[in-house]
């Protein structure tokens, strides 16, 4: 066989190949493992606990780096509260309910604003005549009522319940809960003097309810009222934000609303903990937009979504609602390559691999220097006996030496046979065996030939 394939047949060869293969497969595995993240979403209401299952789900289609695990809480609080105790890696917050200390934007799920629908020509022409009225609302906003408070606050006005007696003080609102089935013969008879809507202006649900309340103000015409101030109210109200609705949006002729109105608001956002890493946040917001058209096949309020609007990366960093550093890489195409992102990690495995590799070959090389010892003693062994049988005439401490130099030359041809040896060695061992088994037969002589 060539001496070159000789290592590859000896034991601590295929040691270190095992070893550098399993090093190898464990570090494949590692590297290209999905990051499972868990999500927090408030089960009550909204389309997020929807629009997040469908990204999960096309997450596992997708083979996408990272698998996102739904987890339901019972409202927006909980969820966030949730990512502040470390219980969730992301959550669905909205900002004018709770903001975790933690929590930073990867995305703006959706945004809703406050918009006061009522009648042409009626009581409400604007929105400081609301003192003294009724105005509907869908029953489901209740985590809405700090934002109305906050709108109506400003303006003097305080917000009651339609349950307390008597005739609406002039400086309060009475709120008057009502299913959307009921909200447009409500706004029709009279009953409600106008209606808050307190939705996404773009979605479905904002749509049909202002096609309702046109058809129940039958010839005439409805009038859509933003909120006056509305920087104002921002100014003094750091988590509410100011929304602009496009005029025309909800069509109708005359056309609703008949110029762009401009209202106060708030949003949904998906967040992060600030301590996920800047390349996992910028894969996650990859991920939320690369496949939104996908999402949105079947769950369309994918289509609100969209990126927290900034000018400069100093901006969206110092923002009263910060941004993740890992989404704003996304959103600047700065994202870190395979290099960068493992790069402690395969210095890491070089110096460790470099620090196994040299153990292993000192390993080595002290093993080889003991077998050669033991050669050189054997060989020193055999030079002894054959000086002492030169010396000796009783046969039986002859023949002793002589069982003694079989033992040894056989443990010789076992290191030579089984393991790495200097053949130089070896042979020169060889020869001492020789040379007293030599010695011990003179010395015998017909003794030797007898006994043997």
């Amino acid at each position: 066989m060539p001496s070159l394939l000789r290592p590859l047949l000896r034991a601590e060869s295929w040691l270190l190949i095992l070893a550098l293969t399993f090093a190898g497969c464990a570090a494949f595995l590692y590297f290209t493992r999905a990051t499972v993240l868990r999500v927090g979403v408030a089960s009550e209401g909204g389309t997020e606990p929807a629009l997040l299952q469908a990204y999960a789900e096309t997450s596992v289609t997708r083979r996408t780096g990272i698998k996102l695990e739904i987890v339901s809480f019972g409202g927006l609080r909980e969820s966030a509260e949730a990512l502040a105790a470390g219980k969730v890696d992301l959550a669905v917050v909205r900002p004018d309910i709770l903001v975790p200390g933690n929590g930073l934007t990867l995305a703006v799920i959706r945004e809703v604003a406050a918009l006061v629908v009522a009648k042409e020509g009626g009581p409400v022409k604007q929105f400081t005549d609301l003192g003294g009225r009724r105005l509907g609302l869908l029953p489901g906003q209740a985590v809405d009522r700090p934002l109305i408070a906050a709108m109506l606050g400003h303006f003097g006005l305080e917000p009651r319940d339609d349950r307390a007696a008597g005739p609406v003080p002039e400086e309060s609102v009475s709120l008057v809960p009502l299913e959307e089935a009921d909200l447009a013969a409500a706004f029709g008879s009279g009953r409600v003097d106008a209606v808050l809507l307190l939705e996404t202006p773009t979605s479905r649900g904002a749509r049909r309810i202002v096609q309702a309340l046109d058809e129940a103000a039958g010839e005439r015409a409805l009038t859509i009222l933003g909120v006056p101030d509305p920087a104002a109210i921002v100014a003094t109200h750091a988590k509410l934000q100011t929304v602009t609705v496009p005029a025309s949006l909800f069509g109708g002729d005359p056309q609703l609303p008949a110029e762009d109105v401009t209202t106060i608001g708030s949003s949904y956002r998906l967040v992060a903990r600030a301590s996920l890493s800047r390349s996992v946040a910028a894969e996650v917001t990859q991920h939320i937009f690369e496949h939104r058209a996908d999402v949105a096949a079947t769950v369309p309020a994918a289509d609100d979504i969209a990126f927290p609007a900034y000018d400069t990366t100093a901006a969206a960093t110092t923002a009263k609602l910060p941004n993740h550093p890992g989404a704003i890489d996304y959103f600047e195409r700065e994202q870190e390559s395979f290099i960068e992102r493992y790069e402690s990690w395969i210095y890491l495995v070089a110096i460790l691999g470099g620090g196994f590799g040299s153990a292993l070959a000192w390993l080595r090389q002290t093993v080889f220097r003991i077998r050669r010892e033991r050669i050189q003693v054997a060989t020193a062994r055999l030079l002894r006996i054959r000086s002492d049988a030169t010396r000796t005439r009783e046969p039986d401490k002859l023949r002793a030496m002589a069982d003694e130099v079989d033992s040894i030359a056989a443990n010789i041809a076992r290191q030579a046979l089984r393991r790495r040896a200097d053949w130089r060695l070896v042979e020169a061992a060889t020869i001492a065996i020789e040379a007293a088994r030599s010695t011990l037969a003179r010395a015998l002589g017909p003794q030797g030939g007898s006994s043997g």
